[in-house]
């Protein structure tokens, strides 16, 4: 119970940045309906942050989950310098290669009215990238708090640029035209503010990692790099594939979806919107990867590391069944901050969420299964998972966006996931058998999809009142927190403070 509680202590630690970068990042997304009259004039902003995964996986080709594997079997020191001065190289190779392909790239992601856009999103992807192995660094080294603090930082000077030039100095030039701050104020750069305070945050960043940085060596190793790149190159294929099926949708949904471009840009940017919403599933995710993948590797060696791996699965599946809840049961209160205090057309597509956060359940419990493959040094199954689930994005995306609209890449990325969930899973149990609790967790999550129905149900036939829904919600989603505290109370029992109100 040690580990999987210092698991927990450092997931937190690693949460907290997570939780407040999407969380803040978030806010500031959900302020668009507030001063963005319509959606469709996100939607090149929208087409930028798709873009930005995708790059990010080729920037980074694997390094960090590389770094934790090869730093149980490697000198620590010569392995950091080796990678930090390949991906130093090879971010300014890719950045020059991007700058050089500007105008294509722009027609390709319909951002010729934005082609400035591209430009501060190479700086953002280089600058992020410099900070990767930095920030693996601090969590092999079991440092979340240095961690954390470096992090938050970059996004308080991210939010406090956006907040700057997108909220008060407009203000102030509203009603002074003539005041001096005018000078630091370019009207004509509008959402591009957003990526300015990016690119602010990461440059802060990188320059309180400097410490770390200094610590790379001018040394490097072929032999060794040719080892990683061995390891890694697969993970490519995985993170691009995993790219493919996260973004896709919103990337190509103005190509393929049969209506005039401002229509489709409309549509884009409320899918977008409800995105946005599911993914606060993704930060829980995020955060639990941060602190897990170092820990995976370090407890690998142990006796029990199968059932430590299936212990924690458990809790974050049930952790992910209460984010599901919140999200699905609390559905009228973002309903009802759209259409009364912005513009109503933000509420479309609200029904699509719960299938995205489902989803997305479904990739984090993936993601937990894929332990398998970077233990047994079987990346290759891990590509191959993730491209058959990019086909299956592609071609569902394909057929049913003309259709279905949003409802159809909603669909597709369900469908993705669920497979390379299933897939993983059978794979693992073959070549890395895991004694995971597999009715009990089916279990909670039937049960807490038939809890939404059924609060679906009654706000559908019984009342459509705020009021009623949040007091449905509200009894449904404690009546699954009892539920849990009996069925886990001997398990409940066993943690610090809370662990005295339950019996063993």
């Amino acid at each position: 119970m040690s580990g999987i509680k210092k698991l927990a202590g450092q997931t937190l630690w690693y949460g907290i940045p997570t939780i407040a970068s999407r969380f803040l990042g978030y806010l500031m997304n959900m302020a668009l309906p507030f001063f963005i009259d319509m959606p469709a004039k996100t939607a090149d902003l929208v087409q930028v942050y798709t873009l930005i995964p995708f790059l990010n996986v080729l920037y980074a080709y694997g390094l960090e989950t590389a770094y934790f594997r090869f730093s149980l079997t490697h000198d620590k020191q010569k392995l950091y310098s080796t990678l930090s001065l390949s991906l130093f190289f090879s971010s300014i190779l890719f950045t020059v290669l991007l700058f050089v392909c500007k105008g294509f790239l722009a027609d390709a992601a319909d951002l010729t009215a934005h082609p400035e856009y591209l430009l501060w999103m190479m700086a953002i992807i280089a600058v992020d990238n410099l900070n990767t192995l930095p920030f693996a660094k601090l969590r092999q080294e079991n440092r979340p708090k240095y961690y954390a603090f470096a992090r938050i930082s970059g996004i308080v000077i991210n939010l406090a640029v956006v907040i700057l030039f997108l909220g008060v100095i407009p203000k102030i030039l509203a009603h002074n035209p003539a005041h001096f701050i005018g000078k630091f104020y370019n009207p004509q750069v509008g959402l591009g503010y957003y990526l300015l305070g990016n690119l602010c945050g990461s440059l802060f960043t990188l320059l309180l990692l400097s410490k770390e940085i200094k610590q790379v060596k001018l040394k490097f190793s072929v032999k060794l790099w040719k080892e990683v790149m061995q390891y890694s190159m697969p993970l490519i294929v995985v993170g691009l594939g995993g790219m493919i099926n996260d973004v896709l949708s919103r990337l190509i949904y103005r190509h393929v979806v049969d209506l005039p471009i401002e229509q489709a840009n409309h549509e884009l940017g409320i899918f977008a919107n409800i995105f946005r919403l599911a993914l606060l599933i993704t930060i829980m995710i995020q955060a639990f990867r941060m602190a897990a993948e170092p820990f995976f590797f370090n407890r690998s060696q142990e006796e029990n590391a199968p059932r430590t791996y299936a212990r924690v699965m458990k809790f974050f599946v049930i952790a992910c069944c209460f984010m599901f809840l919140l999200i699905g049961l609390y559905l009228d209160v973002f309903k009802w901050i759209f259409i009364h205090l912005a513009n109503p057309r933000w509420a479309e597509g609200l029904q699509v969420v719960p299938l995205l956060a489902l989803g997305n359940i479904f990739l984090g419990i993936y993601y937990n299964l894929s332990v398998w493959y970077k233990l047994t040094n079987k990346n290759m199954y891990g590509a191959i998972i993730t491209i058959i689930g990019a086909a299956i994005t592609i071609v569902l995306n394909v057929l049913l966006i003309p259709r279905l609209h949003y409802t159809g890449a909603a669909i597709a990325t369900f469908s993705c996931y669920l497979f390379m969930m299933v897939s993983s899973y059978m794979l693992g149990q073959k070549y890395y058998p895991v004694p995971y609790a597999k009715k009990k967790l089916i279990a909670y999550i039937v049960l807490v999809v038939l809890i939404y129905l059924v609060h679906l149900a009654l706000i559908n036939y019984l009342s459509t009142e705020l009021w009623f829904s949040l007091l449905t919600a509200t009894l449904l989603f404690v009546f699954f927190a009892w539920f849990v505290s009996r069925v886990e109370a001997k398990e409940l029992a066993k943690l610090p403070v809370v662990g005295k109100y339950f019996k063993k």
